[in-house]
């Protein structure tokens, strides 16, 4: 995961694309609750995987652009270095979920999060 974590943000060492994954899959951990979670869990790497598990969920998810401005001010980096840790991450997390499963988190998730996970957002008429 984490190879593929660095080629997709183009991060020079392995250790700069481990902060990334450490950092976005705590906050998604923070998000997801229910099946998904526990199906996404058993899809990840171990070591991804408890990252992931260990949080607990908040008791509101988080837009796709509060989730990144959360991050940002967790990790004290900026806005545009949260967004593209958080796109190079998701894009991992979606190769491993799947189609269905990527498409059942989202679903559970508030509005923005497509986005992050280069995805149309794709809302409904009213």
């Amino acid at each position: 995961m984490l190879e593929k974590v660095r080629y997709e943000g183009a991060y020079p060492t392995h250790e700069r694309a481990e902060e990334a994954v450490r950092l976005v899959l705590s906050g998604l951990g923070r998000q997801l609750t229910g099946d998904e979670r526990v199906d996404l869990a058993a899809r990840l790497p171990l070591e991804a995987a408890r990252v992931l598990a260990a949080q607990v969920p908040d008791a509101q998810p988080l837009t796709g652009w509060a989730f990144v401005k959360d991050l940002a001010a967790r990790s004290g980096a900026s806005l545009a270095t949260t967004r593209w840790d958080t796109g190079a991450v998701f894009a991992a997390v979606a190769a491993y979920a799947g189609p269905d499963l990527t498409a059942r988190i989202l679903h559970q998730l508030p509005a923005g999060h497509a986005l992050l996970f280069g995805r149309p957002e794709l809302t409904q008429a009213a």
